[in-house]
């Protein structure tokens, strides 16, 4: 068995772990403009991204553990830069996340290092199905997440809620958009068996 002490590799991953750590930590912080004043973690939105993508990538004839993987990589530089708000972007030089995800696994294994990287470089340029699904995935969590909101009593919302179905491509993803917005966020409750 490899000491630990000395066993670089298995150190670096675990290093990675803790950084990956602080997206359980990091809020999503335009949701602050709408006054929400404990939004979700970047963690919390990249897991409902992650079970999303799947779906969408199951539904469009896509392999949706990749759409998955892809889903949960896509928020991973913000341990770096932090969740930036739309409004804030402007005024800022856009980060490249694959520059920021090659400097985030340098010290990883290569085997790990490469399969980070390739997800990231993947849903970046947004060619495959699965990226696809991905990135409208991305978009319907923040649909779904507005939505939870506003019924929550938080009535600036519209913005995200309007944007996200306007960024939404694949024909599954745009349905479960459209009926999310015909629905109520508690409708599974009454679909629960008791």
């Amino acid at each position: 068995m490899t000491d630990p002490a000395t066993d670089p590799e298995a150190a670096n991953v675990a290093n990675f772990a803790h950084e990956m750590g602080v997206l359980k930590r990091l809020r999503r912080a335009g949701w602050w403009q709408a006054g929400v004043r404990d939004p979700e973690s970047v963690a919390e939105h990249s897991l409902r991204v992650a079970q999303l993508a799947a779906l969408i990538a199951a539904e469009e004839g896509a392999d949706p553990a990749r759409a998955a993987y892809l889903g949960l990589w896509h928020d991973s530089q913000e341990t770096r830069i932090t969740d930036i708000p739309h409004s804030a972007r402007p005024y800022l030089g856009k980060a490249n996340n694959e520059t920021i995800t090659r400097d985030q696994v340098a010290f990883l294994p290569e085997a790990a290092a490469k399969t980070v990287t390739e997800a990231v470089a993947e849903y970046e340029a947004r060619e495959t199905l699965e990226a696809q699904c991905a990135k409208d995935a991305d978009k319907l969590e923040c649909l779904l997440q507005a939505l939870e909101y506003r019924a929550a009593g938080h009535q600036h919302v519209q913005k995200w809620i309007d944007s996200s179905r306007a960024g939404i491509e694949t024909s599954f993803a745009a349905r479960v958009a459209d009926a999310a917005l015909a629905g109520s966020t508690m409708a599974w409750h009454d679909q629960a068996q008791p």
